[in-house]
């Protein structure tokens, strides 16, 4: 899954809506054709994963007597909006898959159930708990997580610098040597690209938001305009001087140039590394070192299980989504499908022996943070993005004053 930034699309809304009438048929969970629906639960699944559930759900059916109904969907946008459309009536699965970004909007809604793991929460990645969780409340099963790391071409680099200022030197050094053209790739974009970014302005110690004791973000402790955003700010303008940064590199530019063996190093996700390995790049996964006094910590992207509020058979969509959909067998066949890195230790720690490549991204990944999946990162993303890019293109003017007139507008927007 690549991150994409949280907006409201109409298109893809009244699109949506045109197709219920196409889909709610199919997609039907409260009343089962076998006029019993606590007979029937309904799933809603990618193309990805669908085959990978339709063992567990012939087990849960044996075990329980009640049918696990697989509805194959696209996921992403449309998806989303037919869950949020379809529950309120009655007429949604009992039980979807989908992204912890979608949580904010699946709480405010009112369309998905809290979840009740008890002592089985110990059993998963923490940080793959916290995605899942909404202001303290867990809503989801996760299933599988990602992030960015450090990629390093091993035949330009032998090994990783200590501190991200080496890291440029020795970049700078290997283009200057004719041996590569960039000395770090990272994806941005006409908008920047704050996703890619985060772990180095978060090293610089300005994250988004405060969190409260129960690790839940904080909407109102905005510290992304603290002293060490303005710092980030002002080497924003030198990367970008010094070509470590260039907006015309397009997410596809980035994965296609370091494929071609361009650069000794890219900050990139597990997405990318088919495309690294047809390119015969020999390639080492690291910690993205250290550009500023605190630890750089990436986004994690969860993915996972929710229940529908609507469900006529909560006990058993529960029951469906904790204790078979939570087993090790079941998270490693959805790894063994999407590559990603399993969100259950024990699965996570099978799926490492056979894959270094997952190791490293989940090791990565579990001191990381969940990218923020409140309702208030919609007055984030463009405000951040933009400023950012003015900033590498240096066209801000003052980077302290830019960066704290981002601030100011995030936070009258939130406010």
């Amino acid at each position: 899954m690549k991150v994409r930034r949280i907006t409201a699309v109409a298109l893809i809304a009244s699109m949506a809506a045109l197709a219920l009438s196409g889909c709610t048929a199919a997609g039907s969970g409260a009343s089962g054709s076998d006029g019993g629906s606590k007979k029937t639960l309904t799933v809603w699944v990618d193309a990805n994963r669908v085959d990978e559930l339709k063992d567990i759900a012939a087990q849960f059916q044996k075990d329980k007597g009640i049918t696990v109904k697989l509805v194959q969907k696209e996921y992403g946008d449309v998806m989303k909006e037919d869950f949020v459309k379809q529950v309120p009536t009655g007429k949604g699965p009992d039980v979807i898959i989908g992204g912890h970004d979608w949580l904010g909007l699946f709480v405010q809604n009112g369309v998905i159930a809290p979840l009740e793991l008890g002592d089985a929460a110990s059993d998963y990645a923490d940080v793959a708990i916290q995605a899942m969780s909404y202001e303290g409340t867990l809503y989801g099963l996760p299933a599988s997580i990602e992030n960015i790391a450090l990629v390093r071409n091993k035949a330009l680099a032998p090994s990783t610098p200590a501190n991200w200022d080496d890291l440029i030197a020795e970049g700078q050094k290997i283009v200057a040597s004719g041996a590569a053209q960039y000395p770090v790739i990272i994806p941005s974009g006409p908008e920047s690209d704050p996703y890619h970014l985060y772990p180095l302005q978060a090293s610089y110690g300005a994250p988004l938001f405060g969190t409260n004791d129960d690790g839940s973000f904080n909407p109102k402790d905005l510290l992304i305009g603290n002293p060490g955003g303005e710092k980030f700010a002002a080497k924003l303008v030198e990367w970008g001087a010094e070509g470590v940064l260039n907006t015309n590199i397009t997410g596809d530019i980035a994965r296609d140039e370091f494929a071609a063996g361009k650069s000794p190093f890219m900050l990139s996700g597990p997405w990318n590394l088919p495309a690294f390995k047809e390119g015969g790049i020999d390639y080492a996964i690291d910690p993205i070192p250290q550009a500023g006094p605190e630890k750089p910590t990436p986004f994690v992207g969860v993915q996972g299980f929710f229940v529908s509020a609507k469900s006529e058979n909560p006990l058993a969509a529960n029951e469906f989504v904790v204790n078979y959909l939570g087993t090790e067998k079941v998270q490693l066949a959805l790894y063994e499908a999407g590559g990603r890195p399993p969100a259950l230790t024990s699965a996570f720690e099978i799926a490492t022996k056979s894959n270094p490549d997952v190791g490293a991204y989940g090791e990565i990944g579990r001191d990381g943070v969940p990218m923020p999946a409140i309702p208030e990162m919609g007055a984030v993303w463009n405000y951040w993005g933009s400023t950012q890019a003015a900033l590498v293109n240096n066209t801000a003017g003052d980077p302290a004053k830019a960066w704290a007139t981002m601030a100011q507008r995030i936070a009258a927007d939130i406010g």
